[in-house]
């Protein structure tokens, strides 16, 4: 029994004394005295055990098995943890046993694993700088899953008083998730030894999410499958392509047109900058621009062709510098692809021994692929 569980139950004995009524000689300026000792001497071991909670490499006390706590989220969002992180990542000191206890779930190159509070702070960041990023549907399957998808959309039909329509059979498909690692450098000046907590977790958070959201960017649209997840355009077959050799008012409808109807809510263009600017400049032949910009009310442009969104993203070429058969441009429901990650993020801290330099690098497992291509019309260079 330790002292503050003596204390407790010294006051509960106290407490016990002055309700029974049948004891008439007890000291009352005693009890009073010792109630008022025991409560001083019990908030003074209250407050030396938060200051000691605090201490990042405490590691003088032993923690029994029977009272670790075993919940790996409140172990890493806990301020001792969070202080050991920093530590750990600016100056290479190991974090304590009792705060790694979970670590058999991660990687085996994971030197440690991001705290929830800063881990939050990175993925807005990568979904307020991203473009792609928000619009996709993110999913949090086990690696190797198997994940049905609906491949026919149910039809409705008249029927006649008293009869029924035909039951209709959904063709189930289904994709499958991988575990691809994405890597980052994390950048920290050597020159810090000494930096507030709240300034270290936001210069952590704008440096990984800046790297992360451009490489799953890219990998959404233009993904391999090989060791990343698999883009929009990896598979040559899925959608429908339309030639365009220079951007005219007819093409964008054509292109328009092939588009189903039952995709239309939520499909948007996608190009580079300049394709944009080179529509931009077309009219129709009652002289009204093909493309219009307007400032919303942040001041941000927001772009249109021929009434539809358009996002635009430094991840495909412009007609000029494509080579013949590229994406140029494209329309797609971007809801349709499915990025599955738990966002949870680890960090390792090496020196690399030709350089003689510290590389703080972070690790993030993420696998994507689109579920549905129906929306896809994409535009490829003519020769």
């Amino acid at each position: 029994m330790n002292r503050l569980e003596e204390i407790r139950q010294r006051r509960a004995e106290l407490r016990a004394m002055l309700e029974d009524t049948t004891q008439l000689n007890l000291n009352l300026d005693e009890i009073e005295t010792e109630l008022r000792a025991l409560e001083a001497e019990e908030t003074e071991l209250e407050r030396r055990t938060a200051i000691l909670n605090t201490v990042p490499a405490a590691t003088t006390v032993p923690v029994p098995v029977a009272e670790q706590r075993t919940q790996g989220a409140e172990v890493f969002d806990s301020m001792e943890y969070r202080n050991a992180f920093m530590q750990y990542v600016m100056n290479n000191t190991p974090i304590p046993a009792e705060l790694r206890q979970n670590e058999n779930t991660l990687t085996t190159d994971i030197g440690a694993v991001i705290p929830p509070t800063v881990l939050n702070k990175i993925v807005q960041k990568m979904e307020n700088v991203g473009m792609v990023l928000p619009l996709v549907t993110n999913t949090n399957f086990k690696s190797g899953l198997a994940i049905p998808t609906n491949n026919v959309m149910p039809v409705a039909t008249w029927v006649a008083e008293g009869k029924g329509s035909e039951r209709q059979k959904a063709s189930l498909g289904n994709i499958q998730f991988g575990h691809f690692k994405l890597q980052c450098r994390v950048s920290i000046s050597l020159e810090t030894s000494v930096m507030a907590l709240s300034a270290f977790e936001n210069m952590i958070s704008n440096n990984v999410s800046k790297a992360m959201v451009k490489a799953i960017e890219n990998a959404i649209i233009n993904g391999t499958g090989n060791g990343q997840p698999t883009g929009i355009l990896k598979d040559a077959a899925a959608g429908v392509k339309v030639d365009v050799k220079d951007f005219d008012y007819a093409t964008l409808v054509k292109a328009e047109a092939e588009l189903p109807v039952e995709y239309e809510e939520g499909s948007v263009w996608v190009m580079t900058k300049k394709t944009f600017m080179n529509i931009a400049g077309m009219t129709d032949k009652n002289g009204q621009p093909i493309a219009r910009v307007n400032y919303g009310m942040g001041g941000k442009p927001e772009r249109s062709i021929l009434g539809r969104g358009v996002l635009i993203v430094p991840y495909l070429k412009n007609l000029d510098a494509a080579a013949v058969g590229d994406i140029v441009a494209f329309i797609y429901r971007f809801e349709d692809y499915a990025l599955n990650t738990n966002y949870q993020i680890g960090v390792k801290t090496y020196e690399d021994n030709e350089t003689d330099d510290i590389v703080r690098k972070s690790t993030m497992i993420c696998d994507g692929k689109p579920v549905d291509t129906s929306s896809l019309v994409k535009l490829a260079k003519k020769a």
